[in-house]
């Protein structure tokens, strides 16, 4: 990286960024320019050309591409900003905020004895190595604003938490909570999300999907809460002053959800912000509606389907149903990638009856030859139906068995999207230019044996913004804008996202045209050995967090500015 560092030892700034092309978070048009940071926030942004300003350090851009760090509103860090105090893998991907504590689950508040309940349902839901948990988690607090304090630590990013509904109403009603709510529960679950609140939350969640399952198959604790307990809870945030609501939901198109929506909505005056599936018009019509009120209903939207990789190291597996290879799961990859490719093997495969999972999805997900799509060299999580197993096995005269084991013994990811996919990303795309949705579902933390969508960031600006050829293009200072001020603004932070005098110096100094995703792999770096899919990016120069650069050209430098957001 060409800088001047220590140059300028009695420089008025603490770093200067120079000759920049900067997307300033706004959605303005790009412009050249420099941007100096003093005490950790931006102290001059210089578009004259020819600066003057001096710096202790003085990086020159040579007019790459300047961002706001990118705030990343739906993430399931909880355990492990316990561990990990760099937050990977969001920090890799120009992260520099991220709030966690989304779809209703979480870590407190919690009874002591009850721990192992709340991260069975982790396990379950987010597909967080539950052994990984149990050794991470020191289990210091019982409230939810004693586990603020547990986690308030140095970080290389900022974080930020959101009280969940399920942890809430496993500590009032026990046994009970997957049971119909009662006035007191009410009114014990709306005080103590006031309480996380007032401690520094910056907001509530719940979830009603019908996916969120325990282990026993049951629905998390509040997926059928009433509009009565919902209502009670939102009357939590009246005169708050901050708290954003998010509802992960399977009802968007029913009135009756509708109803307490939006009656939230209006008491409260509070975002609420929505995960949406293709089909749901219903919630974009009263987002449209209650904007013209001046409310702030924010349907939540992803850069593509909610999806899965398979591969042999993961939680999906589509070889285990078979007996020949449950046989030789134990051995080390290498070996079951070569055993892939024998022709004994395989015809053992071709020739077996294969043992099926319990879960009718799972069934669906591991079969659908004709749905499940060879991952390209690109990384475009795009694919057409050329792409997949079945496609293949037609051009080459073979059952699709044999590509899927030709494809896993190669390691190449298989994926699976969802939400009935129509063979391109076209929904993804409007949404996302649509000035009511807000960007998020990456779920950073979560789904570790199937997805790595933490790295979204990256691809959004490399693929959506510049490789993309199956549609149009999205413009660079607008995804740009959706992930940086605008999702700090969903959740109350006026502070960051944008590159302009008196904001947070949180920025990304990119290689734009070089940019690029690197391969999903596997490690076992969890607490316990516990595995996770990680994916790293080529291109960032420099991300700077509070002023201080925390990762250049993708090393973390040491550095730990980030904090503990308290809401308020």
């Amino acid at each position: 990286m060409s800088d001047t560092s220590g140059s300028n030892a009695s420089g008025r700034y603490d770093l200067l960024i120079s000759n920049a092309r900067i997307a300033d978070g706004t959605g303005a048009e790009l412009f050249t320019g420099d941007v100096a940071v003093k005490d950790g926030k931006i102290a001059a942004v210089n578009t004259a050309g020819g600066t003057d300003l001096k710096a202790r350090r003085t990086i020159d851009a040579d007019g790459d591409l300047l961002t706001p760090g990118f705030v990343d509103i739906h993430t399931h860090y909880d355990g492990q900003v316990c561990w990990d105090k760099q937050v990977t893998p969001s920090c890799w991907h120009g992260v520099t905020t991220v709030v966690m504590g989304n779809c209703g689950v979480g870590f407190a508040p919690v009874h002591k004895g009850n721990e192992a309940e709340l991260v069975a349902l982790m396990e379950s839901v987010e597909d967080i190595p539950g052994t990984a948990l149990h050794e991470g988690v020191p289990w210091t607090w019982e409230t939810f604003p004693e586990y603020l304090d547990a986690i308030d630590t140095p970080y290389s990013v900022d974080v930020g938490a959101q009280v969940p509904h399920v942890a809430i109403r496993h500590y009032v009603m026990g046994d009970r909570c997957y049971d119909d709510a009662g006035t007191e529960d009410m009114a014990q679950m709306r005080d103590l999300t006031r309480e996380a609140l007032q401690a520094g939350a910056l907001g509530f969640s719940t979830s009603r999907f019908y996916g969120h399952v325990d282990k026993a198959g049951n629905v998390v604790p509040g997926t059928h809460a009433s509009a009565a307990e919902m209502c009670t809870i939102g009357d939590a945030f009246a005169g708050m002053g901050h708290g954003t609501i998010e509802i992960i939901s399977d009802h968007l198109n029913d009135a009756e959800e509708l109803s307490w929506i939006e009656h939230i909505a209006r008491t409260t005056g509070r975002t609420v912000t929505t995960l949406v599936t293709p089909g749901a018009a219903a919630i974009w019509d009263l987002a449209d509606h209650l904007h013209g009120e001046g409310y702030n209903l924010r349907p939540q939207v992803g850069a593509r389907p909610a999806s899965i990789l398979m591969t042999l190291e993961g939680t999906i597996n589509p070889m285990r149903q078979h007996a020949a290879y449950r046989e030789i799961h134990h051995l080390p990859l290498a070996q079951r990638q070569r055993a892939l490719l024998d022709p004994a093997f395989r015809q053992r495969v071709l020739t077996e009856t294969p043992t099926p999972p319990k879960n009718r999805d799972a069934v669906r997900m591991m079969n659908s030859y004709d749905s499940i799509y060879i991952m390209d060299e690109r990384l475009s999580y795009e694919p057409s139906a050329a792409d997949t197993l079945a496609a293949a096995a037609a051009e080459q005269g073979v059952h699709p068995l044999e590509v899927m084991m030709d494809t896993m013994a190669a390691g190449i990811p298989l994926l699976v999207l969802f939400g009935n996919y129509p063979g391109d990303l076209e929904a993804q795309r409007a949404a996302i230019e649509n000035p009511l949705s807000v960007f998020g579902l990456s779920d950073g933390g979560a789904h570790c044996g199937v997805l790595v969508d933490a790295s979204v960031p990256t691809y959004m600006l490399s693929y959506f913004t510049r490789d993309r050829s199956r549609g149009p293009l999205l413009g660079l200072e607008h995804v740009v804008h959706k992930m940086t001020q605008d999702t700090a603004r969903v959740y109350g932070l006026q502070d960051r996202g944008v590159i302009a005098p008196g904001y947070k110096a949180d920025l990304n100094l990119i290689d734009y045209g070089n940019l690029a995703l690197e391969n999903p792999r596997m490690v076992y770096d969890l607490p316990a050995g516990g595995k996770r899919l990680i994916q790293e990016a080529r291109g960032y120069r420099a991300t700077v967090c509070n002023g201080e650069v925390t990762y250049e050209n993708g090393e973390h430098t040491g550095s730990m500015p980030g904090r503990l957001i308290r809401g308020g």
